[in-house]
């Protein structure tokens, strides 16, 4: 049987620990084929993020279609969009494309560097977060998403639940920046909801936790598991990648990045 495509649809990270970089590791750890359409070149290691360089909208598009064309893609994975024009440019391709589509929604780096601008997040809502089958944003992002604010597990489920009435078919909410020992995501969909325990894994070797979660939940995905099932296994990945973390880098490291069951 083939390998499941992902097309992933994000920013480069010159550390290795995030963005592309991150998201080619886990899906081929995963098992799948990993291609790729590079929204922006950033300038980082573990220290923080230092430049960045968008790649125009034409550009990535063509990138998508390329793959797209000649290989197909059974999920498409979107990560940093880069700027407003971009997130419009890769609607135009997605509308042409019947397959599901994984939307992280990357606006600020592990390091606390903000990765896209005001103009972009409301583009990033009107173009792409209609088309996403699931989207994962962590606690800010979901404040910033829906313009709340966000205190409690209560407050995190009920804002997933106003981002989902913006479009997507499912919130995978992130409750990793709450306080306690426990640490629960949400995922929520039209008619039912699911929380994700497991106890929190202290260290600061986190760089590119959710690209990889985004990731790994997305090449599931492209290999027939439903929705809930992918989100477990996804999230056994980076649990996995925290608990296995190689320690490099002075500031947050990456993960840790080996084959899967």
């Amino acid at each position: 049987m083939s390998q499941a495509r992902v097309l992933i649809v994000a920013g480069s990270d010159s550390g290795g620990g995030a963005g592309i970089q991150a998201d080619i590791k886990t899906v081929t750890c995963l098992g799948g084929y990993a291609m790729t359409a590079v929204t922006a070149v950033t300038v980082q290691n573990a220290l923080g993020v230092r430049g960045i360089h968008v790649v125009p909208g034409d550009v990535v598009a063509a990138q998508m279609r390329a793959c797209i064309d000649d290989t197909g893609a059974d999920v498409v994975k979107i990560g940093m969009p880069g700027d407003a024009g971009l997130s419009e440019a890769v609607a135009e391709v997605l509308r042409g494309v019947e397959c599901p589509v994984v939307l992280d929604p990357v606006m600020v780096a592990t390091s606390g560097d903000r990765l896209l601008e005001d103009d972009a997040l409301w583009a990033l809502v009107e173009h792409l977060v209609p088309r996403a089958t699931v989207i994962t944003p962590n606690l800010p992002e979901l404040m910033e998403l829906t313009e709340t604010e966000i205190e409690d597990a209560a407050d995190m489920l009920l804002a997933a639940q106003e981002l989902l009435d913006r479009g997507p078919r499912a919130v995978l909410a992130k409750g990793g920046h709450l306080p306690g020992d426990r640490l629960t995501d949400w995922l929520v969909w039209r008619g039912g909801q699911r929380g994700f325990s497991e106890d929190r894994i202290d260290g600061r070797d986190t760089h590119g936790t959710g690209c990889t979660l985004a990731s790994g939940l997305a090449v599931s995905l492209a290999q027939g598991l439903v929705l809930e099932d992918a989100v477990v296994r996804a999230r056994a990945f980076v649990r996995q990648g925290l608990l296995q973390a190689p320690g490099l880098g002075r500031g947050h490291g990456p993960l840790g990045f080996y084959p899967f069951e």
